[in-house]
């Protein structure tokens, strides 16, 4: 599971970062790569999926209380 965690965040930050390139300057990365093949709606998929899978560890995250400790807020949940 965690190799799966790892290939999907990966994919989640490149889609995030073409994302960014389009934004910015026009420029899809990923259209760059693969041209008008069959291979880039294929790319878009696996991303969109990868940010689906990505809420399961980002849940469970939360449940465990882990993000809150990120921030440093103390562990009773009371505001500083």
């Amino acid at each position: 599971m965690r190799a799966l965690n790892l290939v999907t965040l990966i994919l989640v930050i490149v889609g995030g970062l073409n994302w960014g390139l389009i934004g910015l300057f026009g420029f899809n990365l990923v259209t760059a790569i693969f041209g008008a093949t069959v291979l880039t709606p294929i790319v878009y998929i696996l991303v969109g999926l990868s940010a689906l899978w990505q809420l399961v560890p980002l849940s469970r995250s939360f449940a465990a209380g882990e993000v809150a400790a990120e921030r440093g807020y103390p562990p009773t949940g009371r505001s500083l």
